[in-house]
C-alpha cells in the first residue's frame, strides 16, 4: 500500500470538511493507496500528467486533487469545496504549482 503525502496545506484543507465528507474522502484515498481508482473521479490534465480529482457529494461538493503515478506515495495536491459548475482557476493554479514543486523536488 502506498503512503499518502499531503502537500502544502492540503491536509488542513481536508480537515476542515465535515465528518461525512472526510470519511468519504478517506475511503476513496484508501482505494487509490491500494492501486485502484476512486468510485467518482476525473482526470485533471490541466494540473499535470497523472493528476486526478476525487469527487465527493456530502451536502456540498468536495474535491481532492491527487497524483498516484509514483511508486512510493499518493500525493494529495489540494482539497477544496466546489461552489460552481466550473472548478475555480485559483484551485487549479494551486494544485498545478504544488505538482510542479513536487516534480522539481523528485528530480533532486
Amino acid at each position: 500500500m502506498k503512503r499518502i503525502q499531503w502537500l502544502g496545506t492540503s491536509l488542513n484543507e481536508v480537515r476542515e470538511f465535515p465528518a461525512d465528507a472526510r470519511a468519504l474522502i478517506g475511503q476513496e484515498l484508501r482505494l487509490v493507496q491500494n492501486g485502484l481508482m476512486p468510485s467518482d473521479f476525473k482526470p485533471m490534465p490541466t494540473v499535470g500528467s497523472g493528476a486526478y480529482e476525487i469527487r465527493v457529494r456530502a451536502g456540498n461538493q468536495y474535491r481532492v486533487i491527487y497524483v498516484a503515478k509514483f511508486s512510493d506515495s499518493v500525493y494529495v495536491l489540494h482539497g477544496f469545496v466546489k461552489k460552481t459548475q466550473k472548478t475555480a482557476q485559483a484551485d487549479l493554479d494551486l494544485a498545478k504549482s504544488r505538482y510542479a514543486a513536487l516534480l522539481k523536488e523528485r528530480k533532486k
